[in-house]
């Protein structure tokens, strides 16, 4: 018999959300495997759970070297819960390595569901939510920022990004200045907190009020592109949409058929576009034409 993987999800600021079921997963694992064991520490005391079981650390510095232990463990019968600072452990968080480690062994997982600052910051935000994805934070170099966001220029979900304090003006400021300093946003502060704060308005008043400086857990949601007209698209501008999609590692045909799909045009018509893109390319030398 194999053990179990748990996979808990742990309160984004207020202890009273935690899920019921989940001081007893903590009473009862035989290894707890956390982000930051001192805030482990002052969450059970929070919840009045002593844990019976071996307590370890379990955070991006030794993520990769600690999975084989615990997938070990797993694989002998021990039922191993995964909690990490806040929220669901694998969002952003520690924990994929583990549940891949964990399913190519045969081992189960399972989960104890709670306070998502994803779906939290989405609801609150007043922007649709019956399509969304969610990025993740951006990087931290300025071009590798812009790049990044240009992928998403076109997308037409609504878009869900983590970001630090002392990153938010540059993070607000570049996707004002690739997606527009018009498109509606909302910046979620410190939520289920003492101070909680939902700021609300285009990117470009939201990037000056951030220049003022801001504190405190932050999680930005973004309205997604709007409808294109298919007439305003020319070839140029749809080979461009699918040379920044292979630039970013999709192969070619994917990358069509998603340009295809976001501007409302049939798949063919890309095609064409790349096709006579590239041939005026070849044709002039790699110069641009007119030169």
């Amino acid at each position: 018999m194999t053990g179990t993987l748990v996979l808990a999800g742990t309160p984004i600021g207020d202890a009273e959300d935690a899920p019921p079921r989940l001081a007893r997963e903590l009473a009862e694992a035989d290894i707890v495997a956390a982000e930051d064991t001192r805030r482990l520490r002052r969450l059970t005391q929070a919840l009045g759970v002593r844990p019976e079981g071996r307590i370890v650390s379990y955070f991006e510095g030794n993520e990769s070297a600690r999975t084989p232990e615990l997938a070990e463990a797993l694989a002998g019968g021990a039922r191993v819960l995964l909690v990490t600072d806040a929220g669901m452990p694998s969002v952003s968080d520690p924990g994929y390595r583990l549940v891949a480690a964990a399913v190519e062994r045969g081992v189960r997982v399972t989960a104890v569901p709670g306070p998502s600052a994803v779906l939290t910051a989405l609801a609150l935000s007043g922007l649709p939510v019956d399509r969304f994805c969610f990025e993740g934070f951006l990087p931290r170099k300025q071009g590798e920022r812009l790049a990044r966001l240009r992928e998403a220029a076109d997308e037409r979900r609504t878009l869900v990004y983590f970001e630090s304090p002392h990153r938010l003006e540059a993070a607000l400021a570049a996707m004002a200045e690739v997606l527009g300093g018009e498109r509606r946003a909302a910046v979620c502060r410190e939520m289920t907190k003492t101070y909680e704060e939902v700021r609300r308005g285009p990117l470009k008043e939201l990037a000056a009020w951030a220049a003022e400086g801001v504190r405190g857990e932050i999680t930005v949601v973004v309205e997604g592109a709007p409808e294109p007209d298919p007439g305003e698209l020319d070839a140029a501008e749809l080979a461009r949409r699918v040379a920044v999609r292979e630039e970013a590692g999709e192969r070619r045909k994917e990358a069509i058929a998603a340009v295809a799909r976001n501007a409302g045009v049939p798949k063919r018509d890309v095609f064409d576009a790349v096709v006579a893109v590239k041939n005026a390319h070849d044709s002039t030398g790699g110069k641009p034409t007119g030169e």
